[in-house]
């Protein structure tokens, strides 16, 4: 890539960057018990380049409206659910939700990437922090999924080496997200958490110590995930 390639990229970033905090404030107004967070630069400006910003930019992009990313302290998961849930000002801990990468291991020899979101090696799967994930119930979807033309021993879901999570969606752990991953691995969100009465969640917001909530309605709309009973 050229460097007039690389400022022009830059350039985009930020005012990608500017318009999601524009619409960042614009959703605290109208959310109001949510206090969505922008890291500021010292002259009052949103940094450009910053995990928040990026993933603003791709929300906004995407249609998703109604965010917001709250940091927390160093000791977040040391602390019981019913703490986390109050640094984040949840309304219940069946809000506190996780991004987990997994890993097809009895794939077929040419399954190798996500190219194929109906038979891919690898899925993110978003489930909450108070379920139990049955790996079974993901397996029986795939193989309806695929109308039951490959054999069903052919899937078996595990929870993929941190290494290779880190790889593919470019976090580390307790970071990990769905949104903005490095590789676009197909979604599943569990079907429990698309029945919560306040229609919003929170996840890993890319850094450790950063979360992000969101509107479940308006992630359906924008990542079109699929939705399963994985608990």
């Amino acid at each position: 890539m050229g460097a007039a390639a690389v400022d022009l990229e830059a350039r985009q970033l930020r005012i990608l960057g500017r318009i999601a905090d524009l619409e960042l404030a614009a959703q605290q107004r109208r959310l109001g018990t949510l206090s969505i967070s922008a890291a500021p630069s010292e002259g009052g400006e949103p940094e450009a380049g910053t995990t928040e910003a990026r993933l603003s930019a791709l929300l906004v992009a995407r249609g998703v409206r109604d965010f917001a990313f709250r940091r927390v302290p160093a000791d977040y998961y040391d602390r019981p659910l019913e703490e986390r849930r109050g640094l984040l000002r949840a309304d219940s801990i069946a809000q506190l939700c996780k991004s987990i990468v997994m890993v097809n291991t009895q794939a077929a020899a040419d399954i190798v990437d996500c190219s194929n979101p109906k038979n891919s090696k690898y899925y993110v799967v978003v489930v909450q922090y108070t379920a139990r994930l049955n790996a079974e119930n993901i397996k029986n979807f795939l193989y309806e999924l695929n109308e039951r033309q490959i054999p069903k021993k052919k899937f078996n879901m595990r929870l993929a080496p941190e290494e290779e999570s880190h790889k593919l969606t470019g976090f580390v752990h307790n970071a990990v997200t769905c949104i903005g991953m490095e590789t676009n691995i197909p979604i599943i969100i569990d079907e429990a958490i698309t029945k919560l009465d306040d229609d919003f969640f929170w996840l890993g917001g890319g850094e450790v110590d950063l979360k992000l909530g969101m509107r479940t309605s308006q992630f359906l709309s924008a990542f079109s995930p699929f939705v399963v009973k994985c608990s």
